[in-house]
C-alpha cells in the first residue's frame, strides 16, 4: 500500500519576491515584536513579511508606489479574477511574451481603482524578471531584464487566497511614511519601517525600487518621524544597514544586530552574511 502524503500547509506568506525581503529573518526577529498592540502599520510595504506572519487584526499597510499599492488591494478584493489574468500571462510566458508585457503599461483608472490588469502584469514581471528586483526609470517605467528561469513559479493560487483572507482587515494606501504621524498616537499601535537601507558602500547604493531616491536626508526625516512617534509612546520597530551613520541616529534608542544573507551583488565573492541592524524605541 502506497504511503499517503500529507497536506502541504498553506500559510499567509509574500507573494511578490523582493529585494531586502524580510522572510528569512523572522525567527531572528521573533523575540523583539512587542508582547501586544491593537493595531500595526506597514508604511515601507514591499514583499509584507511581516505583516503576513504577524497577521495582525487591524492594519494599515502604506506605500509611496501606486502599483505596489494596486496589487495588494487587488488580492484583498479581485484574487479570483487576478488569479484567472495571471493563468493567462504563465500560459504565454517566453521571453518575446515577457518584453512584451514589460513595454505595454496598462492605462491608470481614475480615482485610484483597482486595476486588475495592472497588478498582473507586476506579479508576472516580479515573478519572471532578473532577481526579482522592483526598478523604474526616471519616467516610472519598469526596466528589469528578464531573469533565468527554465520554469518559473509565477503565483500559486492557494498562496494568493491565504494572502487576501489575512488582507481583508487592512487599509492599504499610496502615502509617504510620514503620514503614520497621522493615525499612531498610543502605545496600542506597532509600527515596522523597513525603508530603502543607506548604503554602506558606492557597490550597495540601491537605495530606490522606483524613480524616487531615498536620500541621507530622507533617512534623517525618517530618524525624526521615529523619534516623534517614540515619543507619544507607540512601540516603533526598525529595520537598516548596519553602519555609523544608521548607528549614530539611533543611538537614543535599542540598537539589535541581525545577521542577513545578501542576495543582490555583482560580485558572488561579497554574497553571504552580513550585519544588519534592528532597532526598537521599547
Amino acid at each position: 500500500m502506497q504511503a499517503q502524503l500529507a497536506p502541504t500547509t498553506i500559510y499567509p506568506r509574500p507573494f511578490l519576491k523582493w529585494a531586502g525581503g524580510k522572510g528569512r529573518l523572522i525567527p531572528q526577529y521573533s523575540q523583539y515584536f512587542p508582547k501586544g498592540f491593537s493595531t500595526y502599520y506597514e508604511p515601507f510595504l514591499g514583499g509584507g513579511a511581516i505583516f503576513f506572519h504577524l497577521s495582525p487584526q487591524r492594519s494599515m499597510l502604506m506605500d509611496i508606489n501606486p502599483e505596489l499599492v494596486n496589487v495588494y488591494c487587488c488580492v484583498r478584493d479581485h484574487v479570483e479574477e487576478l488569479i484567472r489574468h495571471l493563468s493567462e500571462h504563465r500560459d504565454r510566458h517566453c521571453e518575446a511574451y515577457y518584453y512584451q508585457v514589460r513595454a505595454a503599461t496598462p492605462p491608470l483608472t481614475g480615482d485610484f481603482r483597482p486595476s486588475i490588469e495592472r497588478a498582473a502584469r507586476l506579479i508576472y514581471l516580479n515573478k519572471t524578471c532578473f532577481n526579482g528586483l522592483y526598478r523604474e526609470n526616471s519616467k516610472g517605467q519598469f526596466n528589469v531584464p528578464i531573469g533565468r528561469y527554465k520554469n518559473p513559479g509565477i503565483f500559486e493560487p492557494d498562496v494568493l487566497r491565504m494572502a487576501s483572507q489575512s488582507l481583508q482587515s487592512a487599509k492599504i494606501k499610496v502615502l509617504p511614511f510620514e503620514s503614520v504621524l497621522q493615525y499612531a498616537h498610543s502605545s496600542q499601535d506597532f509600527i515596522y519601517f523597513d525603508p530603502p537601507y543607506f548604503p554602506i558602500s558606492r557597490t550597495s547604493s540601491f537605495t530606490a525600487y522606483n524613480r524616487y531616491a531615498f536620500t541621507q536626508e530622507d533617512q534623517i526625516r525618517l530618524r525624526d518621524t521615529f523619534a516623534e512617534l517614540a515619543r507619544r509612546g507607540v512601540k516603533v520597530m526598525l529595520s537598516n544597514s548596519d553602519c555609523p551613520f544608521i548607528r549614530d541616529l539611533y543611538r537614543d534608542y535599542h540598537i539589535h544586530t541581525i545577521l542577513a544573507a545578501r542576495a543582490i551583488n555583482s560580485n558572488a565573492n561579497r554574497r553571504g552574511k552580513i550585519s544588519e541592524l534592528l532597532i526598537t524605541s521599547y
